[in-house]
């Protein structure tokens, strides 16, 4: 665990430059706006180490696949985020000497990320290796309201010395990614315009011709009024440069203000770009700086109202769960239907491609119930539209007859991921894909969509699983072999508990819905059953034979679900007696060590229990939680919030809070020392997940929201908003009392400790804790 950050509850700060934390502040410190995203690196040279990214959202590049044996079903390629144009860059020289932190004595340094108006500040004063002395400071953000813009203030200011300062924004494509399977660059240059204040470069890229047009336009002030300056520009293949050459006296102030816009293929025409991105930034610039920022700040405000968790008494919880908010709503805004959640967001390149189960497990319940039911339902709707291609991928693996498989990681449908135990073996994905239809169903009482778009998945889903079982005749039962499950610690087992639990209860809730439809709209039926050649007698009586007679590893003696067949074959020992210095043993132990030790890298059994835990009571629950919890190396940014939520049902406070401050806490922190590489984004909804659903004990049964909240002991109070069929409610606990506030107008029936309530519109429900 790193933790070199200043605890704030609105604030990341970064308090004097240490490069080997640069990349890590990179990565913490990044901004998005849903359509693009940047790392926090630095506007002026660097030449110390750092990871160069700017990122837009559904553009990508198919690296071929690189493997030493090609296997049947392998994925041709594998999802590349791009590493795109730098549009941040602002070269700096002093008396014609470069500004570069690598090489100047930092005098002070300050980086502040301000997620409540949603820009990055920083500041330093710098000693050139000739004495000058210069401070700097400069705001940077992306735009929410005009999400194409990105905007820089930037000032210096001599502090010892009369001299010459030269400022030179530019625009460089001649970029690459450091994860290329071949090391080679994605981007062709296919135009570029260099005029004064303003240039454009026109890239595409080398497969799949995404073409994006980057364009930058600025002025400068000189003590914050408008000078004359002579620019000079130059300009080479992939690179395009103002230059402007500035006498200062001693403490004076030359500042730029930089506009840069990114435009794509996706949203225009490849042949209008160029003149769509003058257009676009001419309204930035003429709107100016402050202006952009101030829209910006107040349409970030707008989106705390709705998303903001407080905390009181603890800065780190506090501090922790605003940055998870912070970095999911600068991550995906629903706006595009094309678009989805990648595990990393726009802060590194680690793992590409645009979607995993983890948007389905993690991520869709914060935006299902913090934003318009509009945005849950896209989401959806991205692997409605993907259908087709998870037949496809069904099919290069033999399976037939429209069974789909959902790819483990993609950025179009397709299967992209390149590791065989992940891509063809954590079949669990597909499961994760049917729970999210069955949560937005009961958190909306939308039943329109599983007629017209959700049902039509469940039962290609169905489909599949039907054909991944087989029948074994030792055991007299359906058997579903040769899987990863949730944990990754654990390769080609059989019988994973959770795979086998998340299939059965997927055959079982298709059917109902498919029963409900054949009764109550026959028309509707009979369209989906010609559509899919669905023979209901046939098929519905093999699922439930596999639903009634499907197989799960049980222990009689601990009275526990077995993981998978065997797992008490190993040698048993806990997390806690690792040698510290082994940890994480992802990155200490070869992998044949893992996959014969108990660890288990995130919940397994214990995802399986939180999906479904109104079958289990408190004691199942509890025997579960205290033997696999103990094994659980939590080596995995999905692991800590599971836990965290498991722990606050059993009523074991302190463990939920541990586990809340990891998984709040695991990117600003580096527990898992890899932060450098980007945060983990979709991990962030587990963390509002572990307050809501954990602390909170926010459930959805029998059409009616329940709450029975638990409050750690460092905290004073906390609240938190959550949507239920279109209505936002907030909920706030003390320890004395919990305060629930309807803050719509029609009236909500709400289940607090097992009691039964109608809150009318605007109304508020106060009762004593239950302790």
């Amino acid at each position: 665990m790193t933790s070199y950050l200043k605890h704030d509850e609105w604030l990341i700060i970064e308090e004097g430059f240490n490069p080997e934390n640069n990349r890590a502040s990179e990565s913490i410190l990044s901004l998005g706006n849903g359509k693009m995203g940047q790392r926090a690196n630095f506007e002026e040279a660097y030449s110390g180490d750092t990871l160069q990214g700017n990122y837009i959202a559904g553009v990508y590049y198919p690296d071929k696949t690189r493997v030493g044996w090609w296997k049947v079903g392998y994925p041709e390629y594998f999802a590349k985020v791009l590493n795109a144009a730098n549009w941040i860059g602002i070269d700096v020289k002093i008396n014609d000497k470069t500004l570069d932190l690598a090489k100047c004595r930092i005098l002070s340094f300050r980086r502040t990320l301000n997620m409540k108006k949603g820009y990055l500040e920083r500041s330093f004063t710098a000693e050139l290796p000739g004495g000058e002395k210069v401070t700097v400071e400069s705001i940077r953000f992306l735009s929410i309201v005009m999400p194409e813009i990105g905007a820089i203030q930037y000032s210096v200011k001599p502090v010892n010395f009369n001299g010459k300062i030269t400022i030179t924004p530019y625009i460089d494509l001649d970029v690459r990614n450091e994860d290329a399977n071949y090391g080679e660059q994605f981007w062709e240059e296919v135009n570029r315009e260099t005029g004064n204040g303003e240039g454009y470069i026109l890239g595409k890229t080398k497969k799949l011709d995404f073409t994006v047009c980057t364009g930058m336009k600025f002025n400068l002030l000189k003590n914050g009024k408008p000078i004359r300056y002579d620019i000079t520009r130059n300009e080479r293949e992939k690179y395009l440069e103002n230059s402007c050459s500035i006498h200062l006296q001693q403490e004076e102030i030359l500042t730029i203000f930089k506009y840069a816009v990114n435009l794509t293929s996706l949203d225009y025409r490849p042949g209008e770009l160029m003149h769509e991105a003058e257009q676009v930034l001419k309204i930035a610039f003429t709107i100016g700086f402050e202006n952009l920022l101030a829209e910006h700040t107040k349409a970030w405000i707008m989106k705390w109202d709705d998303s903001d968790i407080r905390i009181g008494g603890d800065v780190a919880a506090q501090q922790g769960i605003r940055f998870n908010i912070f970095h999911l709503n600068q991550t995906y805004t629903g706006e595009d239907e094309r678009l989805n959640i990648g595990p990393k967001g726009f802060t590194g390149e680690k793992y590409g491609g645009s979607t995993y189960w983890d948007t389905e497990a993690f991520v869709f319940p914060f935006y299902l119930c913090t934003t318009n039911p509009d945005v849950g339902k896209k989401l959806l709707l991205y692997r409605y539209k993907h259908l087709g291609k998870a037949i496809e991928n069904a099919q290069k693996l033999g399976f037939k007859n429209g069974a789909a498989l959902y790819p483990m990681v993609t950025m179009n449908g397709e299967e992209c991921h390149n590791e065989w135990e992940i891509t063809f073996e954590e079949i669990h994905r597909n499961g994760a894909i049917a729970y999210a239809i069955y949560s937005y169903v009961r958190h909306t009482g939308d039943y329109k969509y599983l007629e017209d778009y959700g049902l039509e998945v469940l039962m290609a889903i169905s489909r599949f699983w039907s054909q991944r079982v087989n029948f074994s005749e030792p055991k007299q039962k359906y058997v579903i072999l040769g899987v990863t499950g949730p944990n990754e610690y654990e390769n080609n087992v059989n019988n994973n508990w959770y795979t086998n639990t998340i299939a059965a209860w997927t055959l079982d809730y298709t059917m109902g819905h498919i029963h409900s439809l054949r009764n109550s709209n026959p028309q509707r039926f009979r369209e989906l059953a010609a559509k899919l050649n669905f023979d209901f007698e046939e098929e519905t009586s093999l699922w439930r034979d596999i639903v009634d007679n499907l197989y799960f590893p049980y222990d009689e003696e601990g009275q526990i679900f077995l993981q998978q067949d065997g797992y008490l074959d190993k040698e048993q020992s806990l997390a806690e007696e690792i040698d510290p210095n082994q940890r994480p043993i992802n990155q200490h132990w070869s992998w044949d060590r893992i996959l014969r030790s108990p660890f288990i890298k995130q919940a397994d059994v214990l995802h399986g229990i939180y999906f479904f835990e109104e079958r289990y009571d408190k004691e199942t629950i509890r025997r579960n939680f205290n033997f696999y919890e103990p094994r659980t190396v939590h080596e995995s940014s999905l692991s800590a919030c599971i836990h965290s939520i498991l722990a606050a049902r059993i009523g074991d406070i302190d463990t939920a809070y541990n586990l809340y401050l990891r998984t709040a806490r695991l990117d600003l922190d580096d527990y898992n020392q890899e932060v450098a590489e980007g945060l983990h984004i979709t991990s962030m909804g587990g963390t509002w997940m572990a307050v809501v659903e954990g602390f909170g004990g926010m459930r959805i049964a029998d059409g009616t929201i329940r709450f029975n909240p638990l409050i750690p002991d460092q905290w004073e109070f906390y609240s938190f908003n959550v949507r239920f069929k279109g209505n936002l409610l907030n909920v706030k606990v003390n320890h004395e009392v919990i305060e629930i506030r309807n803050r719509s107008n029609a009236t909500i029936p709400v289940n607090l400790y097992d009691q039964e309530y109608l809150l009318e519109g605007g109304d508020d429900l106060v009762v004593h804790r239950k302790k």
